[in-house]
């Protein structure tokens, strides 16, 4: 097993390889990656009728959801936007609809204003900056997403949908037991389930 200094060392020159990658793969998708990964998720997962879907605006290199936020907004889905709350802590989601106002929110990101319902998603599109076969992502290292998904699978049932470029996997994510795998992984080539019974 690893130390921690080295688990630290090995996600800390994946990140940077994998920012490298991600921006590649950015470049190369072309503008009609948003739809192509509306389509690949269309085909594989059909959310319940109920279904709370957490979506996120991208930074910059990120696979664009939006597109896909339209669609599940669309089909009645209510859809939120994660706000983070400061470090150790989950995030919190706020209801957003295409057209409301945003405040700066962490980094700069826009995020609902802060009057904005607070709702508790059941799907996640979840952003990364690297994915593996066995349903394993690298994040920025904060430990949101983690902490997050800990918390609303122990309260109940919730499918957390990793979103990427195809170019953003990698032969394997290093891993430690607070990480949280992803039950799919969406891209603008295909959908990944994991976990799949036979």
């Amino acid at each position: 097993m690893p130390s921690d200094a080295a688990m630290t060392d090995a996600k800390r020159t994946l990140r940077a390889a994998s920012r490298t990658a991600q921006r590649a793969a950015h470049a190369a998708a072309g503008r009609g990656a948003g739809e192509r990964l509306r389509q690949n998720f269309s085909r594989a997962i059909a959310p319940p009728p109920e279904a709370v879907v957490s979506g996120y605006w991208p930074m910059e290199g990120e696979m664009d959801p939006r597109v896909l936020m339209a669609d599940l907004a669309a089909r009645g889905h209510p859809l939120c936007l994660p706000v983070v709350q400061g470090r150790g802590k989950p995030l919190l989601f706020r209801a957003w609809r295409k057209g409301n106002a945003m405040v700066p929110g962490s980094l700069g990101i826009p995020a609902p204003a802060p009057d904005a319902a607070v709702l508790s998603p059941t799907l996640l599109l979840v952003p990364l900056l690297a994915f593996d076969r066995e349903g394993f992502r690298l994040g920025h290292g904060a430990g949101y997403y983690d902490m997050t998904l800990a918390g609303l699978r122990a309260a109940g049932q919730v499918l957390a949908v990793g979103v990427a470029y195809a170019g953003q996997e990698v032969a394997r994510v290093p891993r430690e037991a607070h990480d949280q795998p992803l039950d799919w992984l969406i891209t603008e080539g295909e959908a990944i389930q994991f976990g799949a019974k036979a």
